[in-house]
């Protein structure tokens, strides 16, 4: 009899064993998924706190160039405002892709209005990296598209959903175009000189 009673609490261990390591490994999967979100995130504001960072030499070479304040600095002006002062995901977003409107109508107006201006080195130089940095966001936004949807995966997967129920792990919202930041921005509305 003893032996079989060793065999049933052998048994019981191993079960109770294997049952914390899967719980350990599937609560440890969700870290890591979770951590990586928050990098891929990390990344999409690096790019928009790069972008911000150009802006004032943008709108430096700009104005100096024209000698006025259009309409378009102050939008580029105050979307970097925006973007600085945002207190979560959503309104760094927002604020971003304001930016990245408000650039690209201030250099169309300029290439329109200024050839002699789009001639500038500095402004070219500019210019080139606010465009190299707005791609660097398209694919950072992409990164964190693909983390979140690992995560949501895990997340709602049987039976994993069960411990990340238990342990506080939930679906995380997807990256949703703003419909305002659809639209083209008008040109002509900043009437540079």
């Amino acid at each position: 009899m003893k032996k079989g009673l060793w065999i049933t609490i052998g048994v019981i261990v191993a079960i109770v064993l294997i049952f914390g390591l899967w719980l350990m490994g599937s609560y440890n999967r969700f870290v890591t998924l979770e951590q990586n979100v928050n990098s891929k995130w990390s990344e999409v504001e690096n790019q928009y706190q790069r972008q911000a960072d150009l802006i004032p030499n943008l709108i430096s070479v700009v104005s100096s160039s024209v000698k006025v304040e259009t309409q378009f600095v102050k939008d580029v002006t105050a979307a970097r405002t925006a973007y600085a002062s945002a207190s979560n995901q959503l309104a760094k977003d927002i604020a971003g892709q304001q930016m990245n409107n408000g650039i690209s109508a201030l250099v169309s107006a300029v290439a329109e209005n200024y050839p002699t201006l789009q001639a500038n080195k500095q402004y070219i130089a500019l210019t080139d990296e606010l465009a190299g940095t707005q791609n660097r966001i398209a694919v950072a936004r992409g990164s964190y598209i693909q983390s979140i949807q690992l995560f949501n995966t895990a997340v709602k997967r049987f039976p994993a959903n069960i411990v990340a129920g238990m342990f506080g792990f939930y679906s995380k919202e997807y990256y949703q175009a703003n419909n305002s930041s659809m639209q083209t921005p008008a040109l002509g509305t900043g009437q540079l000189p």
